[in-house]
């Protein structure tokens, strides 16, 4: 079976990270003959060059809605003659349009990886009624674009343990960072208006107004300006931006940290579950789909501090806590968040798309 995949880049993020798996998995599985497109040149997971999968690229660079790129997807569309497209993103969604519909190709359109569609709505919708299969990285995703009624499902993002493994010792980490407390908590997420670090790091400085005890990492890049002049009083807030190996680091944390305004099925607090940490983590979005509430962490409202500050500071305190709910959270991703169910799923989805042709 041939399938054409097609993303905008491969820079650091969840819904690259998808991505790569996805082909990682493909190709492992064999019986699959791939090639993948981008729109630029940005590959962040060097590990896909090594799989023998040929990576297209289609630059955009004038404008943000290139049209070029319309007739240039067309050509390799036309060359490959792919049994499916696989789409991930709005933009991929629309450039491949004329090729599905003037080659009769089935395309699975994977853009809902969040609970926020705030944009282009009309466009999205548009393109939801286009495409042939809907899918969604979590239930709330789907149901916050209204596609329930069209042919969608949910295929969680698998995660692989294989990404835990030959992880650098953690008082190496610690050193590198100059972390001295014997107490980390961590937030992985970029700093931009859909993540709240309002809420954490206002937690922080309260608790560590208290304690000296503990160590507050935000790992994430964008602009933490604000966020470094707020808490500039603090030096036990440690502001680490943009890293490439972000397992090692979450590994050192003894808890795992994201408030958000929104979000999908969250692959970094499916990396702190996998790491064994307890999590904390706002109520909404597909994160109740992965956080069972105290069992595996603790859900909160959004923006919160006071229910933050609470649950930090349980656990802090209680090393056994911390331990029991850090067990079930590798239970949740091994049973219900599996690298190879992910890859099942995508494969029942393909073949169904090419029987019902």
């Amino acid at each position: 079976m041939r399938i054409l995949l097609f993303t905008e880049h491969l820079t650091s993020g969840g819904k690259e990270r998808q991505v790569v798996e996805l082909i990682k998995g493909l190709v492992k599985r064999g019986g699959f003959e791939l090639e993948l497109v981008i729109t630029r040149n940005e590959i962040h997971y060097s590990e896909i060059l090594d799989l023998g999968v040929p990576i297209r690229i289609i630059e955009r660079k004038f404008l943000k809605k290139d049209p070029r790129l319309f007739p240039l997807f067309l050509n390799i569309v036309r060359k490959f003659r792919p049994d499916v497209i696989h789409v991930f993103g709005h933009m991929p969604a629309v450039y491949a349009i004329p090729a599905k519909i003037l080659f009769n190709i089935p395309m699975l359109n994977n853009e809902i990886q969040d609970t926020s569609p705030a944009k282009n709505l009309i466009a999205k919708n548009l393109v939801f009624k286009l495409s042939d299969l809907i899918v969604g990285n979590s239930h709330a995703g789907l149901k916050a674009y209204a596609v329930e009624n069209l042919n969608s499902e949910v295929i969680y993002n698998g995660f692989t343990f294989d990404r835990l493994k030959d992880l650098p010792e953690v008082n190496q980490i610690r050193v590198k960072f100059n972390i001295q407390t014997p107490l980390v908590v961590g937030m992985v997420a970029t700093f931009n208006h859909f993540k709240d670090y309002d809420t954490y790091l206002h937690a922080a400085m309260r608790i560590l107004g208290c304690r000296r005890d503990v160590t507050f990492l935000c790992i994430g890049n964008g602009d933490s300006t604000f966020y470094q002049q707020l808490t500039k009083d603090f030096p036990q807030i440690l502001y680490l931006g943009k890293q490439t190996k972000v397992e090692s680091i979450m590994n050192v944390c003894d808890i795992g940290v994201l408030t958000t305004y929104g979000e999908g099925i969250s692959n970094a607090l499916m990396e702190f579950m996998a790491l064994g940490k307890p999590v904390i983590a706002t109520d909404k979005g597909g994160t109740i789909e992965l956080v069972d509430d105290q069992q595996s962490g603790f859900l909160v409202m959004v923006s919160d501090i006071e229910q933050v500050i609470n649950r930090l500071e349980l656990l802090l305190d209680d090393a056994i806590a911390r331990k029991n709910l850090g067990s079930h959270g590798i239970k949740v991703i091994e049973s219900r968040f599996g690298f190879d169910l992910m890859i099942d799923k995508f494969i029942s989805a393909y073949q169904r798309l090419v029987r019902h042709q």
